[in-house]
């Protein structure tokens, strides 16, 4: 863990040695917050959706006679909670190949 931190921690300095114009710093940053915001989307989607199902297997095991409808509700959260991930990803596409922010 300490290697991997000194190496991120390393590759700053070539990140920022370079002499850069106005566009490529906003280039750079929206491509960091792309991939920061749908790390930060697919893990919360992740956890989200592990949840579901642990709770879903869980009434399941509890009463065995429901499983169709929790199976469905299910369902319906997982998607619920995927389209949030996949909103995300056309916000960072957005941010990478469209960008607002460049004239």
């Amino acid at each position: 863990m300490k290697f991997l931190a000194l190496l991120c921690l390393g590759m700053v300095g070539f990140a920022f040695g370079a002499e850069v114009s106005g566009v490529d710093m906003i280039r750079s940053y929206s491509v960091a917050g792309a991939v920061i915001g749908l790390g930060i989307a697919a893990l919360g989607g992740a956890i989200g959706m592990g949840h579901a199902a642990a709770a879903t297997i869980s009434g399941t095991a509890r009463n065995p006679g429901i499983s169709g409808k929790l199976l469905g509700t299910m369902f319906i959260a997982l998607a619920l909670i995927e389209a949030q991930v996949i909103y995300t990803l056309v916000l960072a596409l957005i941010a990478l190949y469209a960008n607002p922010f460049i004239k």
